[in-house]
């Protein structure tokens, strides 16, 4: 007897439902989407109301045509893809390309893929929303189209090797970027002192307790602080009065799709990409909720589940009914918060996904917790020869409601006004307090943090910029582009100075601190902040944060039916055109040219500038009677920032180091990286070794170390001959020259046993294809 067909994205997901739909329903995967804009053309056709060009892909083709058969045999086809616009847009397609009729097939959606979600889905189906399929298909079109026109005007204007491109979306984002680094560049430190007192008071036992204290104000100069401390010898210090204050907490709402990034990235280091990655899995797996939500709801169900769990686990007294409320407008309430579908489980076996089903859970859990009761106490000190005063600040957790399962994590820019509140001692008004030390520290103001990519979501978030379903793709684009990267920054010494109170005298002394060390930051990149420039020069509209927001509201309207996407994208493409065949005619090329100063050797103008490969300095024109000399920026450096000091450090390779066994060493930076030459073969450096300052001593270690490797890998070599039997990482292979040769199965297990003249056999045999020469680079003894 036929059965239903019921068609989802994944197949992890369809093996989940067939679990729960049995024998009447066969569900198959159509493994994402099975169409999309022609790429050989623009795949829009403007002159017919901007209707889309779809097309099969090649490589989505055998599953089209599989689903064909199976649909032709099938009792229905029901489709059951994910419930927002991306997923009701490959139901359409579905719908298109197998034949079936939009308004009377069966579509179902739900939240989670349990049995009573699934079973409830069936019973309740609907047709394909083409609201939902429009706001969809509005913004690929808009998307392409920007894309279309603004990537040939990057090349022609911009670029140096015609491989740039952009974004709507993903150029606001490194526009974000750019400004922050740009602030960061332009900020200056300024320095106060800030007052630090320790002092000791008895306990309720009768033993000293000590306690910090610090000025209620900071006190802007070296000379004022030194000038305070000496006007504290001999005084006494006097609890003034004491202010306790009853304090409460509040936990934080269930995940969104942005706050789940943001925790992870706090709380776990994982990037916006690997949590959306081990959402997905937990989603097809039956263990949380729809992952891609702007919505902080909670169903009925799972207040009455969460309820249960903390009675069990916690008590009646740490449960408190709460109903967030969205701060975005636009967020769907009919849809829920990321949370387990199963709140008994509180934590799942697989290793891959245990900590972040952990983190759903406990966020899930506190948000129905009660609050965190708090007691703070204020004690203001007074000094008896200033008016000066200073603040000891103690919290005693009186009662620890959601905290005892779960604290939000910060982000690095909330981090700078916290001030750690510790126990005091009991204290009462006009005690005199015993003082243990008093000294006056150099602080420095900060500059703005460099977002991660949590940080960035958040940014994005509250600027109304993209939707739960493309966060991820905007931050991993920008990457790919080549505009922005991630990486860690290694912080500098600074020094600092501290004043203490000794007596009467005040004594000084400077200390250390590391600042600016940084892990997972994203910097833009040189090419990043020229095509920031360009486009903000050019295309201002399409650079403003407001106007991209307005955009994205405009697909809500689209997806509640209220505006056409026709209409919408005309009133967006035909100013973009114009500006674009403007710049076009008017806007000069971009050399992304900088000019550091002259060289003190040869007079020449010394230039960082952008190359073919990325960002370089040179010395002398191009157009002069000799070559320019090149070289490449280190990783760390920016056209924008390098001085002419720097630059001409970069002159320094190719360096030669020394010899070993009366061979030559050269250092230099090639396309690939660091490197050493020795005896005509390449070496690349350790990530530690710096090519500008190594030695030869360490040099030489490496190149042994890997010249042993080497060694171990030649089973066989044959005097008078080129050819080698060698140790891969498949199995051994044959070598002669630079070119490899797959043994036959007779001899993969006893290689040693080769003749010369078997081995000549074997190469003549089996002529080496492309991809075994391409495998004797990669085998190469010492190749870099």
């Amino acid at each position: 007897m036929a059965k239903n067909l019921l068609i989802v994205e994944s197949p992890a997901k369809a093996k989940t439902i067939q679990k729960i739909l049995g024998d009447e329903f066969e569900i198959k995967s159509c493994f994402g989407h099975i169409r999309d804009l022609d790429k050989e053309e623009m795949g829009v056709d403007i002159e017919h109301n901007y209707q889309p060009i779809y097309v099969i892909p090649p490589e989505k083709k055998k599953v089209v045509e599989d689903l064909k058969k199976l649909a032709q045999k099938a009792k229905e086809v029901w489709l059951a893809t994910d419930e927002d616009r991306e997923g009701e847009a490959i139901s359409w397609h579905l719908a298109e390309v197998l034949g079936l009729d939009p308004l009377t097939t069966k579509r179902i959606v739900f939240h989670e893929i349990t049995k009573p979600a699934i079973e409830k889905a069936v019973q309740q189906p609907r047709t394909i929303d083409m609201n939902l399929v429009n706001a969809q298909q509005a913004r690929r079109v808009l998307d392409r189209l920007v894309g279309f026109e603004l990537s040939p005007l990057l090349w022609r204007k911009v670029s140096m090797k015609n491989a740039l491109s952009a974004g709507r979306v993903q150029s606001v984002a490194v526009r974000l970027i750019v400004e922050r680094e740009r602030e960061i560049q332009a900020f200056k430190p300024e320095s106060s002192f800030q007052v630090e007192a320790v002092f000791s008071a008895p306990d309720a036992r009768g033993k000293e307790w000590n306690f910090k204290a610090v000025g209620q104000n900071k006190i802007p100069g070296a000379e004022e602080a030194r000038n305070f401390l000496h006007s504290c010898a001999g005084a006494r210090y006097e609890v003034k009065d004491i202010e306790i204050k009853p304090a409460k907490r509040s936990p934080a709402p269930p995940f969104t799709t942005s706050t789940l990034q943001q925790e992870a990235s706090r709380k776990l280091g994982y990037s916006v990409a690997k949590t959306m990655l081990l959402a997905q899995k937990l989603y097809e797996n039956g263990q949380i909720t729809y992952m891609r939500t702007d919505s902080v709801n909670l169903s009925d169900t799972a207040h009455e589940a969460i309820r249960n769990v903390i009675h069990q686990q916690y008590g009646k007294d740490y449960y408190q009914h709460r109903v967030f409320k969205n701060k975005n407008e636009n967020a769907q309430e009919a849809h829920e918060a990321i949370r387990p579908t199963d709140m008994q489980v509180t934590t799942i076996p697989d290793a891959d996904t245990r900590k972040l089903y952990e983190l759903i859970w406990k966020r899930t859990v506190a948000s129905q917790m009660s609050d965190a009761q708090l007691e703070k106490t204020i004690v203001h000190i007074g000094i008896s020869t200033s008016a000066y005063e200073l603040i000891a600040t103690g919290e005693v957790l009186k009662f620890d409601g959601f905290l005892k399962v779960y604290l939000e994590g910060k982000d690095d820019d909330e981090h700078e006004n916290e001030e750690a509140a510790g126990m005091l001692p009991p204290m009462q008004k006009g005690q005199l307090l015993r003082l243990i030390s008093l000294q006056a520290v150099e602080k420095f103001t900060r500059p703005p943090a460099r977002y991660t990519e949590a940080s960035l979501v958040k940014k994005l978030e509250e600027l109304g910029i993209g939707r739960p379903s493309t966060y991820a793709p905007i931050i991993s684009t920008i990457q790919k582009r080549k505009y922005v990267e991630k990486r860690d920054k290694e912080g500098t010494p600074r020094p600092y100075r501290i004043f203490a109170l000794q007596g009467n005298e005040v004594a000084e002394q400077v200390a250390e601190e590391i600042v600016g060390a940084e892990k997972g930051k994203l910097f833009p990149t040189d090419l990043g902040m020229l095509v920031t420039d360009f486009l903000n020069q050019y295309f201002k509209n399409i650079m403003d944060y407001g106007f991209t927001a307005k955009i994205e509201e405009e697909f809500d309207e689209i997806a509640r039916g209220r505006k056409p996407w026709n209409q919408m994208i005309d009133q967006f493409y035909k100013p973009f055109h114009q500006e674009v065949e403007k710049t076009l005619e008017t806007a000069e090329k971009v050399k992304g040219e900088r000019y550091l100063g002259d060289d003190p050797q040869t007079g020449k103008p010394v230039y960082a500038r952008m190359g073919r490969y990325g960002p370089m300095v040179q010395i002398g024109h191009a157009d002069g009677q000799e070559k320019p000399r090149f070289a490449k920026l280190k990783k760390e450096q920016s056209i924008e920032t390098i001085t002419l000091e720097e630059a001409l450090e970069l002159f320094k390779l190719p360096r030669s180091i020394g010899e070993i066994d009366g061979k030559e060493v050269v250092i230099n930076i090639g396309r690939y990286g660091p490197y050493a030459l020795y005896d005509g073969k390449f070496y690349s450096l350790r990530k530690d070794m710096d090519p500008y300052t190594v030695e030869l001593d360490e040099v030489a270690a490496w190149i042994a170390e890997k010249q042993a490797d080497s060694d171990k890998k030649i089973i066989r070599q044959f005097d008078g001959s080129d050819i080698q039997i060698l140790r891969g990482p498949y199995g051994p292979y044959l070598k002669k020259g630079n070119q490899n040769y797959r043994l036959p199965k007779e001899w993969q297990d006893k290689p040693e046993q080769l003749t010369l003249e078997i081995c000549e056999q074997i190469i003549q045999s089996t002529p080496a294809s492309s991809k075994t020469r391409r495998a004797a680079r990669r085998n190469t003894p010492s190749k870099k």
